[in-house]
């Protein structure tokens, strides 16, 4: 037996899709500039030290008065390069070369410094054991003799590819800065490169913090961006919802009045008939079959009420409204049953002059309606005696709550949960509509109805009005 398919779950769907989604969206967006932040952050300061180092150079140059021979720092740099050469005393070359080792020894918070001839050879290094060494060609010592240019990179501990030079005086805790920065000769070819391994521990925080930031701000979008639209397709299908309850109405009221009218055409003339003639057989004296004539009158004029009913509840409602004294409304209906209300024993609970004078957007008639079935329904509940308790609470928020309590029989959980459900009724001689048209009136004019009932305690109808 194939089973049906089920249906379409929107909320579950977009709730799952949107969610993976705005992850995967939050995510790449946090990769994407954090990467970009971390980046520009590390060639902010290796552009700092680029300037730095080729400041010193510049300032050792005329130091040792080299300026005659237009020599940079960078082509004397390499001890393989003699003093005669570049037509300097030896004296002075050492001095400079020594005091601007010292310079890049003395760097702040600097792991290693080495200085490489452009051949991969390394002329002088903070770690004495590397002097002298040559290391084989990687990618960012060749991207800094071509473009001639610094290049900066940034590693975690343990990370960063194994390089020979990579051997510090201090290792690193955490993240540390590679920087390569060449220094030319006069003709704008590199002379020599100086590479500098730096834990800046202020630069560190920073970097860590504008981490934390971007994602925990990529996140907290990403949940916004992701609550906003669940929160809009959840309106979406509680509003397809409602509207596929309301074509369902719509179709089942046709349907219905449909039926009523061919049922009222079919059932209405054989009941006036049937009527007609109990009554003229009641008007023969101590006819034997009296008692049974009476029934049959009082059964067809049940079928008869049913039948109205039935037209009632299945005649569409009209949307005009107007402004209706809410508390004269009230009185007026309760007025219309003062002779139930007394005869069947009951306190009714009720001073017209100390409810508010609201005005309350509804229909005359169809607010009579509503009232009528309201107070027969707590009238009915009470058959023994009891109170009936009609008050209008303060207005708040452009609505007023009528309350209408009785003492009566009271609806089970089950009953309670069917009351507004056409043709579910816990009367004998009911139809069931009664409910179900009050929440259509209602509704229709931007209104509402509730009920709290308990079994043998009493029932509580509340009545929602919107302000006129």
């Amino acid at each position: 037996m194939n089973s049906s398919p089920k249906p379409f779950n929107l909320r579950k769907w977009f709730s799952v899709v949107s969610l993976f989604v705005t992850g995967a969206v939050a995510i790449v967006f946090g990769a994407v500039l954090s990467n970009f932040f971390v980046s520009e952050t590390i060639k902010r300061d290796a552009v700092l030290t680029m300037q730095f180092i080729q400041a010193i150079a510049e300032i050792e140059v005329r130091h040792g008065h080299f300026g005659h021979a237009n020599v940079t720092l960078g082509q004397f740099l390499d001890k393989r390069v003699e003093a005669a050469t570049l037509n300097v005393p030896e004296e002075t070359l050492a001095r400079v070369r020594q005091e601007f080792f010292d310079h890049l020894r003395t760097m702040p918070e600097a792991l290693l410094a080495t200085v490489f001839a452009p051949d991969g050879m390394i002329v002088w290094s903070t770690n004495p054991l590397l002097v002298g060494k040559v290391v084989p060609p990687d990618h960012e010592f060749g991207e800094v003799l071509i473009s001639k240019y610094m290049v900066a990179g940034g590693h975690l501990k343990g990370t960063g590819g194994k390089k020979l030079e990579q051997q510090f005086v201090r290792y690193p805790q955490d993240i540390y800065i590679e920087n390569y920065v060449p220094l030319l000769d006069r003709a704008g070819n590199v002379a020599s490169v100086v590479e500098i391994y730096k834990e800046p521990s202020d630069l560190i925080h920073s970097i860590k913090r504008g981490y934390l930031l971007i994602w925990a701000a990529a996140l907290a979008s990403a949940a916004v961006v992701y609550l906003a639209l669940r929160w809009i397709i959840i309106r979406a299908a509680r509003l397809m919802e409602a509207q596929q309850r309301q074509i369902v109405e719509n179709e089942t009221l046709v349907a219905i009045g449909e039926m009523s009218s061919a049922v009222a055409h079919g059932l209405r003339n054989p009941l006036a008939s049937i009527r007609s003639s109990a009554e003229l057989a009641l008007e023969i004296e101590d006819l034997p079959v009296a008692k049974n004539l009476k029934d049959i009158v009082t059964q067809v004029d049940r079928l008869s009420k049913w039948v109205r009913e039935l037209l009632l509840y299945s005649r569409p409602i009209s949307d005009d409204r107007e402004n209706v004294q809410l508390a004269a409304a009230v009185d007026e209906a309760l007025a219309a049953f003062d002779v139930q209300i007394r005869r069947a024993g009951i306190e009714l609970d009720w001073s017209l002059a100390a409810q508010p004078p609201v005005l309350v957007c509804a229909h005359g008639a169809l607010l009579a309606q509503v009232l009528n079935s309201v107070l027969s329904n707590a009238i009915e509940a009470m058959p023994q005696g009891g109170r009936l308790s009609v008050s209008i609470a303060p207005p708040e928020h452009g609505r007023v709550v009528l309350h209408v309590g009785d003492t009566g029989i009271g609806m089970s959980e089950k009953q309670l949960a069917l009351a507004f459900k056409p043709f579910q009724t816990t009367k004998r001689s009911g139809l069931g509509v009664g409910l179900a048209m009050m929440k259509r009136i209602m509704e229709r004019f931007g209104g509402a109805v509730t009920l709290d009932s308990r079994e043998k305690v009493g029932t509580t109808v509340r009545l929602i009005f919107k302000l006129a």
